[in-house]
């Protein structure tokens, strides 16, 4: 009986939407505006958040001094250094020598083409198995720096964006020539400005003695473990190890953490909006079925009822706006680059988040529904019978 009466009531309800039509539509833009805009934002988020973690690989591992917070803070002794590649655990290339990259980082200035902004960032010194340590890094024009001498390898995106990354070019850096001898994709990470040279040449023409990290290749991801063991078995090397995405989510984690609270931020402006608009136009509706709610009432209906009957109308009213808005957001900015903090992305509209916007329509619906259900199922009978 009870469901009979939801039923009942949500099918008397359904057949008027076309006297309300005005009311539905308002409440579904509302709730359109509200889901596109969060949706939109936080892909943002995702599609940042896959930029930074990019190509990372569970059998890469980055060694930072043990008390560094991040790279930029770490200094591993070359004395240190040299003890890295007899660690157990380390992967060998085919020639025997073991996978083992230590970088040291110089940052310099630049100027984009557009603009002729200045903007800042690191060179990399890397050592001999760069390529070794990074498949995924591939040359497009030019060729790899050579050991001892001031030449660089630009990203493409940075040879795009900065004036003077182009192979051919030469950038003057604290007063010594320094030749762009390569360009390279460097996978799904090549959306912010990597540059390379020769880790000696870079600590020896910077007057520096140590490097910033030593990246090493597990033999496998297993073998983790294994680095630690003889990582914590030698006193001598002050260091530990990370996982390359472990630190590239930790680098990511503000970033991310900006991005969402602006997301929720306006989002929940809006839908607050949204609910707003929802709740007044199902309080219209309501005050105009008054004889109507008060005659199922007087032949037996429960308020019970009235009150689910109400929730659902206010649910069903809100999905369309949640897979309008979801749509929408993936046709006008799924894929679409974004370029904030100084590298690029795709923004990424996912099936989580579009999953996400339907939860958002929903709590629309029934928080907007509440007040007008509860008003419905109490509308006393005797006056609103007497109603005209």
């Amino acid at each position: 009986m009870f469901l009979k009466q939801v039923g009942a009531l949500l099918g008397m309800n359904l057949l008027g939407i076309r006297q309300r039509l005005g009311l539905v539509c308002t409440t579904v833009i509302g709730v359109t505006c509200a889901v596109g805009v969060l949706v939109a934002m936080l892909a943002m988020g995702v599609g940042a958040r896959r930029q930074a973690l990019g190509d990372a690989r569970p059998d890469r591992v980055i060694l930072l001094s043990k008390d560094a917070l991040e790279p930029g803070q770490s200094d591993i002794p070359q004395s240190t250094a040299v003890l890295i590649p007899n660690l157990a655990g380390i992967r060998r290339d085919s020639r025997g020598n073991p996978i083992v990259v230590p970088e040291a980082r110089i940052f310099v200035w630049a100027r984009e083409k557009a603009t002729g902004t200045g903007v800042g960032f690191p060179i990399t010194g890397a050592g001999a198995e760069l390529t070794e340590y990074t498949p995924e890094l591939r040359l497009t024009s030019g060729r790899m720096f050579r050991r001892g001498l001031r030449e660089l390898i630009a990203s493409n995106y940075c040879a795009r964006v900065y004036q003077d990354f182009s192979v051919g070019d030469t950038r003057v850096i604290d007063g010594k020539d320094w030749h762009v001898v390569g360009n390279f994709n460097l996978g799904r990470s090549d959306g912010t400005c990597t540059v390379y040279g020769d880790v000696d040449t870079v600590l020896s023409t910077f007057g520096r003695s140590d490097y910033n990290q030593v990246n090493v290749m597990l033999q496998s991801p297993s073998a983790f473990d294994e680095l630690i063991h003889a990582i914590a078995a030698s006193p001598s090397l002050q260091i530990r190890a990370e996982s390359e995405a472990a630190l590239a989510k930790a680098d990511f984690a503000p970033v991310n953490g900006i991005l969402n609270f602006v997301s929720y931020f306006i989002g929940t402006i809006l839908a607050v909006a949204a609910t707003i608009g929802a709740a007044n136009s199902l309080y219209a509706v309501v005050d105009g079925r008054r004889r109507e709610l008060a005659t199922v009432r007087a032949v037996g209906f429960r308020g019970i009822p009235v009150i689910i009957a109400t929730l659902i109308e206010a649910v069903l009213m809100a999905l369309p706006g949640a897979l309008i808005g979801v749509g929408l957001a993936w046709v006008f900015f799924n894929d679409r680059t974004a370029s904030p903090f100084g590298f690029r992305f795709h923004l990424a509209v996912t099936p989580s988040l579009a999953l996400l916007g339907v939860g958002w329509s929903l709590a629309i619906g029934l928080i907007a529904g509440l007040l007008p259900a509860v008003r419905a199922a109490r509308i006393p009978v005797t006056v609103a019978l007497r109603a005209t």
